[in-house]
């Protein structure tokens, strides 16, 4: 297949729309080619821009001048202040069904862009020649290395005589919050696991997070915000998410 076939099967793979055998084809080509890798990911970016800018809010005006319109006629005392109380009435519960959508929106918006920022590092990680800083199965040897690299501390699950295996972890950021990566394999398919200080991350993410073409999981314990990321089944990341949550 040509270089240029390949990038135009980008959209599709971003957005979790190819067959399983073609995802899984694109995937191993952009393990291999740092070109196609590098647009892979500038798209990424692009297409969370988008989809934010697109998630913003604009509370509609129309309303609130048609009422100040109709409380500027004339017309008795009487009605004029059961207009505006009509007026003020309304006008409150605009503002509050506003907020609320308001929250929501930024709510929803915000999670989208924690997915899409895992969504990129997770990416980087299966298309980089070098996805771990320190290479090794051993907890007893990954653990340690974090160790004045973050400010806190985990453990690290016995993976001996399951299907997963561990290969090694990085430093990672989100939203300016440094923490571990993880890098764990299963059945020839990587799995991401992000841990990070749960007041840097205290919402979480929904179950309805766009995670695009990947699977997510994401649990809160202790202090610690965990994210699990893949292009596995829900099945395997709960599997792993049992391990991490009985690690001593």
């Amino acid at each position: 297949m040509t270089h240029e076939s390949w990038i135009a099967q980008l959209d599709a793979y971003l957005d979790g729309e190819l067959e399983g055998g073609k995802m899984q084809e694109l995937d191993g080509h952009l393990r291999g080619c740092p070109s196609c890798a590098a647009e892979s990911l500038r798209r990424l970016q692009w297409k969370r821009t988008v989809h934010s800018a697109g998630q913003r809010y604009k509370p509609d005006s129309a309303l609130r001048e048609r009422m100040q319109r109709s409380l500027s006629r004339g017309g008795s005392k009487r009605m004029a202040w059961r207009r505006q109380a009509f007026g003020a009435l309304a006008a409150a519960l605009l503002v509050m069904a506003g907020l609320g959508i308001v929250w929501r929106d930024n709510r929803q918006v915000r999670e989208n862009q924690i997915v899409s920022e895992l969504a990129d590092l997770h990416v980087s990680a299966l298309a980089s020649a070098t996805p771990v800083d320190v290479i090794s199965s051993d907890r007893h040897t990954v653990k340690p290395w974090f160790e004045g690299k973050i400010p806190f501390t985990f453990n690290l699950p016995e993976l001996q005589g399951t299907s997963f295996e561990l290969l090694g972890g990085r430093v990672s950021y989100l939203e300016q919050s440094p923490g571990a990566e993880l890098i764990f394999k299963t059945r020839k398919h990587q799995i991401s696991v992000f841990i990070f200080q749960y007041r840097a991350v205290p919402g979480g993410i929904s179950a309805n997070a766009d995670a695009r073409s990947f699977h997510i999981e994401n649990w809160k314990q202790g202090e610690l915000r965990y994210f699990a990321i893949g292009d596995v089944g829900t099945d395997d990341l709960r599997g792993l998410r049992d391990l991490l949550e009985n690690a001593k």
